[in-house]
């Protein structure tokens, strides 16, 4: 529970967009909340320029001008290695560096004032977070510590645990994760289906961004039973947009004989173009891409028609339904028994991908009826609610989720023991019966991994501890291993043996991935840094804007032959020369440092008193 007094409020932290959202209990909904551009969807991009910082909209309106410094995708690296595979092929298509940190931890490369920095995936993602919880406290005028805090159905510990450690760098108590389909399943629920009769079995397909996720559930009363999860924290909206600049990139090789692709501004300007084009082509048949002197001087003219856009994107589309039939047949349910398939992210607006779905569904109608776009944050901001203290109107649903992937421990041949298998409900406690392997052991290392591997060492190591104390007996001593996965998805492993009582056990922290205490000290120490130097920098451009406001208006003003007939000619030259003072000081703006901003507001000051008293003299309005 949250205990905190104030509002609880739900985020979908997106690859590409994100959203915020927040229970308002006088009115008994939801209220998507929209940013500082009006828009109920912010895009999850950061840039850093010689100046400034900035987050949103601001930051993905510049970034074909500043692409080295502009970032995007940074989900994409949270929780990864820097040589997963992943990663290196990412690098590959992004236009800012990425490099390995401590640890094989990927860090991005920027330069911020002149300054080379080096930031993890979580602190971009926590100014992301940071940005959704000042467009909430902004809304509802009041601050906001509390926050549930939405990740794809696939996320594993380490990107679930990484998540949280971003939240802690925004000022942010995560009170819980909650997975995406599951969030938009509450959406819809409570939307559409409040006074829906018996069972009912919800199929959600969540096509995002950055990463696609399915889910089924089943409603009963007010009651969310998640029955099976599938997808891929890799295919999204950016793969598609990938494919595309990738086309015509071979397309410029071909006619115009030049290849962009190691130029960073000319691919920044053809992806924004193909986000555009695939954007039309949900319903369009035919779009221009167009970009003027893309590179050397050299105009893009072309267009793509949605068959070959379908072409090259077939086999994405194709995973997407492999994954929608493997999450079926966890479920152990007939596609024949899902009663409603509901539509979630913006990528599950292509025709492609709901003619495919439908036809998977035997002609199935889709359900439409609530945007894809902010869905999750919806069902996260009623999830807010359910855990914060002294709300009475939220509605009284229970949740039941599921564990992505399966959990268990190494045994004799690197083999995977699986304890909790993937798709079980949570919370879940099992125990499994093992046995010493040699004669007289002493003790065991009891491995705690997390994956479908067949191979325990292919799969992700979460942590390990010893059991000791075993008495001096011929091999094949039992011992039990217990799993415990709370409705936050804390692990916690213990064994013990029964004959001598001896017990240990380990809470899934994963300290050797997760950032320590002492670096999210430290990163929210910069963060409060990089807030300052943002204060400093509005400052100083609302005292620029309004020096120039003060010399426009005493300009008119002495433009008046009756105030200047009653100006001394002492008080003329003080005008002028203060005047002169604030053109120069406009003219070397890129040249001024932060700290010389108390020349600019005395400055500015002296034009305030001088339009006071060139309004008494002449009622100049």
């Amino acid at each position: 529970m949250a205990k905190d007094h104030g509002f609880v409020i739900g985020i979908d932290l997106g690859t590409t967009y994100s959203c915020v959202a927040v229970w308002k209990e006088q009115h008994c909904r939801v209220e998507i909340i929209h940013n500082d551009q009006g828009n109920n969807t912010t895009p999850s991009c950061v840039a850093f320029t010689t100046h400034e910082r900035l987050i949103g909209d601001s930051a993905k309106n510049q970034a074909a001008t500043n692409p080295e410094n502009t970032i995007f995708d940074a989900k994409r690296l949270i929780g990864r290695r820097y040589s997963d595979h992943v990663v290196q092929k990412d690098i590959l298509l992004w236009s800012f560096k990425v490099i390995a940190g401590t640890n094989d931890k990927p860090m991005i490369v920027i330069n911020y004032k002149n300054q080379e920095k080096y930031l993890s995936a979580e602190e971009v993602s926590s100014m992301i977070l940071t940005k959704m919880r000042e467009i909430a406290e902004n809304y509802l005028e009041s601050p906001v510590k509390n926050a549930v805090v939405t990740v794809p159905a696939y996320f594993n510990n380490s990107q679930r645990k990484a998540t949280i450690d971003a939240g802690a760098i925004a000022g942010l108590n995560v009170v819980r994760i909650i997975n995406e389909p599951t969030a938009a399943a509450i959406a819809y629920g409570l939307d559409k289906r409040t006074n829906c009769v018996g069972e009912r079995n919800i199929f959600i397909f969540d096509f995002g961004g950055g990463t696609f996720d399915v889910s089924l559930l089943t409603i009963k009363d007010k009651v969310f039973q998640v029955k099976a999860t599938a997808g891929n924290t890799h295919l999204g909206g950016e793969d598609i947009d990938n494919r595309m600049v990738n086309y015509f990139v071979e397309e410029m090789k071909r006619k115009n004989k030049v290849d962009i692709s190691g130029n960073p501004r000319a691919l920044r300007r053809l992806r924004t173009a193909c986000e555009r084009a695939k954007r039309t082509l949900s319903y369009a048949v035919t779009t221009n891409i167009e970009v003027d002197a893309i590179f050397q001087g050299i105009d893009l003219c072309s267009s793509i028609t949605r068959a070959k856009f379908e072409e090259i994107n077939m086999k994405l589309f194709e995973e997407c339904m492999n994954t929608v039939e493997r999450c079926l047949s966890d479920a152990k349910m007939d596609k024949s028994s899902v009663h409603d398939v509901v539509l979630v992210g913006g990528s599950s607006r292509i025709p492609k991908v709901q003619q495919l779905l439908q036809d998977y569904f035997k002609g199935k109608d889709l359900c439409k009826s609530i945007n894809p776009d902010e869905a999750v944050a919806y069902g996260a901001a009623v999830q807010a609610a359910l855990l914060s203290e002294g709300i009475k109107n939220v509605p009284n649903l229970v949740l039941l989720d599921v564990t992505p992937l399966s959990l268990g421990k190494d045994i004799v041949g690197d083999i995977m023991s699986v304890v909790i298998p993937r798709n079980t409900t949570i919370p879940v406690k099992r125990t499994k019966e093992y046995m010493t392997i040699e004669d007289n052991q002493p003790s065991t290392r009891i491995k705690v991994y997390e994956g479908e591997r067949t191979r325990a060492s292919d799969n992700n190591l979460l942590g390990s501890f010893v059991l000791s104390g075993f008495p001096r007996v011929p091999r094949g001593h039992a011992f039990c291993v217990t799993f415990a996965l709370d409705e936050n998805s804390i692990l916690s492993v213990s064994a013990e043996d029964k004959t001598t009582g001896s017990k240990n056990e380990i809470i899934i922290t994963n300290d050797r991935e997760r950032l320590s205490t002492v670096e999210i000290n430290r990163m929210i120490q910069e963060a409060e840094y990089y807030k300052a130097e943002d204060e400093k920098f509005l400052r100083k451009a609302k005292t620029m804007n309004d020096l120039d406001y003060y010399i426009y208006k005493i300009g008119n003003a002495l433009k008046n032959e009756d105030i200047m007939s009653k100006l001394c000619s002492q008080e003329k030259e003080d005008i002028s020369s203060t005047i002169s003072r604030a053109r120069d000081l406009l003219d070397v703006d890129g040249n001024i440092q932060q700290d010389e901003i108390v020349d600019f507001e005395y400055c500015l000051k002296e034009l305030i008193n001088i339009f006071e008293r060139l309004t008494e003299i002449g009622n100049v309005g």
